[in-house]
């Protein structure tokens, strides 16, 4: 087993970070007690756990699969309460996240960051990543994504299915690899390159990967290995004819309204929400209250103290000799009481 590991961690150590899939487990979201400050994360209850065989289920009952990039917390709980099927905890984080102009600078530690925050919030959907053994192991990941056809992708592809850990592979598009490619460029364009997706799809099944993602293909392409596969097809940039399809989380809900995001997000993104003209306009709205000092108004004010405590509180800062702070908290209780 321990020659094992050590060949897989090897192997391990040439997967791209770029997609990583996992299963969510079933967590007590909370500790905090009630009537505190902080009330903390409520415990969701999911109908079902999204699994391989889930998976498995519905595609073969022709139903889609839906894909969406998670980072943190917060959007894997909202991935969670959509009922999305899995949560991709992508290396493209590394652009949407961190500001980088490529996948390429993300390290596996700070991959292991957002995996660990996603699989708190995320108990509904498989979860997906990308470096194996340490990814599942420390950051609570049931499956990985893996880049590429090259014999020795499909060769890992193997390897790491055979230690018992669950993989997608990935074709077409694969972004980690776009010193090779020549930049974010579409494949499958002519008739060598599209014929080379689906032979590396099935390349990647006969690997024994769970589902392939197809990125910036063709659709007719999309549609043939979709048609050949017997594993489900997730789309991205690929048209409407693979078995699911998965978005960025920050480019479908239009997150960030900034001259880096516009750069990096692609063509084929929908963008189902303007979200980020929300935020500019709840920072910009709460930036104007602060300076016009009309927040924190009286209901955002809700610790009280009762006069008695009040005057003795005055007491105790004039013995300490300070006036000056007795006379700015005296001042401040009585526009408290004056605004009730």
């Amino acid at each position: 087993m321990a020659a094992l590991c050590n060949r897989f961690s090897k192997a391990c150590a040439t997967i791209t970070n770029r997609h990583f899939k996992i299963s969510t487990y079933v967590r007590s979201m909370s500790n905090v007690p009630e009537n505190t400050v902080y009330g903390g994360p409520k415990p969701q209850n999911p109908d079902q756990r999204v699994t391989l065989t889930s998976l498995r289920t519905k595609h073969r009952k022709g139903e889609a699969i839906t894909m969406v990039t998670a980072y943190d917390y917060p959007s894997a709980v909202h991935l969670d309460t959509a009922g999305i099927d899995i949560a991709l905890v992508g290396d493209s984080a590394s652009m949407v996240v961190h500001g980088h102009d490529t996948t390429l600078p993300i390290t596996l530690d700070e991959m292991l960051m957002h995996c660990r925050s996603v699989a708190r919030g995320a108990k509904r959907p498989l979860l997906a990543v990308d470096t194996a053994v340490r990814v599942l192991k420390e950051g609570g990941m049931d499956a990985i994504k893996l880049e590429g056809g090259a014999p020795s992708r499909i060769s890992a592809a193997k390897h790491i299915v055979e230690a018992g850990i669950a993989v997608m592979g990935h074709v077409g598009l694969t972004p980690q690899a776009i010193s090779v490619l020549g930049g974010f460029r579409p494949q499958g364009r002519n008739v060598l390159s599209a014929v080379k997706v689906v032979e590396t799809a099935l390349a990647l099944q006969e690997a024994g990967c769970f589902s392939v993602v197809l990125e910036c293909v063709p659709a007719p392409v999309a549609a043939a290995a979709t048609s050949v596969l017997r594993i489900p097809t997730i789309g991205i940039g690929a048209g409407p004819f693979c078995s699911g399809q998965v978005l960025v989380y920050h480019d479908l809900l239009g997150m960030m309204q900034h001259p880096h995001h516009a750069k990096v997000t692609p063509k084929f993104c929908k963008q189902f929400a303007q979200v980020g003209e929300v935020i500019n306009k709840a920072l910009s709205d709460y930036k104007q209250e602060v300076e016009n000092r009309s927040f924190p108004g009286a209901l955002h004010s809700p610790y009280k103290i009762n006069t008695t405590e009040v005057d003795g509180f005055l007491k105790e800062l004039q013995k300490m000799g300070l006036d000056e702070a007795a006379a700015a908290a005296a001042e401040a209780a009585e526009k408290v009481e004056a605004n009730r």
